[in-house]
């Protein structure tokens, strides 16, 4: 390396007090002209940063601390490619005023780009070697085991997402004339107005973990944290997606596009595999369109294909 070459940046490092009169700075100066839509947009974007900056404790503003939180949103939040740019495009505005002030030698966000917006689900699916290998580490010995192997159940072969299950309280599971179903509340929606079918093996699964757990009453949530501080209290989406991460890379086929979400959109393709009406399943999994349930419909293949095959595809 030559002598005159550039030193690296020096790392910038804030403490949550200094973050929080930055934030409101830049805010009060980048926001001023915007309208309600933009302000509220880069506020919930930026406060998403802030909690993460207040979980990690160690964030120094540097081009690496960025890509962890890029990370984040994308495995931990599991965000959409849209909204991941867009959080980003807050950072990336919110670096280069610390960067305009002085604070920063250069923008550490400018190179971390965004993910293209897709024109199709662009989360993997699973494979029927992926189904295997995810049951063959889920167990039933302990609570917790039978509460996860409920939650895959619901998410794998009823195609529900993480804030549906979170949302459903005990009550919800009701015995129609139709079979059984759990009443949902959807993203978006304020009220459980919806209706999951749900195939005997997974009410079997469910009420196994309910037989866990003592003196239950209808309005109790249908899945509990059993941790020692929070035992009892209604599961967050963040724990279900944190626990379904670890099965992911117990099994071994956590890769590239494949998230917890992965399994809602798995069961779709399951269902048409084994050769349900198309309309059937844009009703059980509750699209609002048959466009939507097509995207499937065009995808069943993948079911039958390698992961390696998979994984090349999404590369």
């Amino acid at each position: 390396m030559s002598d005159d070459a550039s030193p690296p940046p020096e790392p910038l490092t804030l403490s949550l007090r200094e973050l929080r009169d930055h934030l409101q700075a830049f805010q009060d100066d980048y926001l001023a002209d915007k309208s309600d839509e933009t302000v509220g947009t880069y506020r919930r974007s930026l406060n998403s940063f802030e909690k993460w900056f207040v979980s990690t404790n160690d964030f120094a503003f540097t081009e690496d601390d960025v890509h962890r939180y890029k990370t984040y949103l994308m495995e931990e939040r599991d965000l959409s490619q849209v909204s991941v740019s867009t959080y980003l495009t807050a950072l990336r505005r919110f670096c280069q005023y610390l960067t305009d002030i002085g604070k920063l030698d250069e923008n550490p966000a400018t190179a971390v780009k965004g993910n293209r917006r897709p024109d199709t689900h662009s989360r993997s699916v699973l494979t029927e070697q992926d189904i295997e290998k995810l049951e063959e580490v889920l167990g039933t010995a302990t609570q917790i085991d039978k509460r996860d192997t409920a939650i895959v159940s619901l998410m794998l072969y009823a195609g529900l997402s993480e804030i549906e299950i979170v949302r459903a309280d005990v009550e919800d599971l009701e015995h129609t004339l139709m079979g059984p179903v759990l009443r949902v509340q959807s993203k978006g929606r304020t009220v459980k107005d919806q209706e999951a079918p749900l195939d005997e093996p997974v009410v079997e699964a469910v009420d196994a973990y309910l037989d866990t757990r003592d003196d239950v009453h209808p309005e109790d949530p249908l899945f509990v944290s059993h941790g020692h501080r929070s035992d009892g209290e209604r599961l967050k989406t963040r724990s279900v997606r944190s626990r379904i991460n670890g099965y992911l890379k117990e099994a071994g086929i956590k890769r590239k596009g494949v998230t917890p979400h992965s399994l809602t959109h798995t069961a779709a393709l399951i269902w048409l595999n084994d050769g349900m009406p198309i309309d059937e399943v844009k009703q059980r999994m509750r699209h609002g369109t048959l466009d939507t349930t097509m995207i499937y419909y065009k995808k069943q293949g993948l079911l039958k294909r390698d992961p390696e095959e998979i994984e090349e595809l999404m590369s």
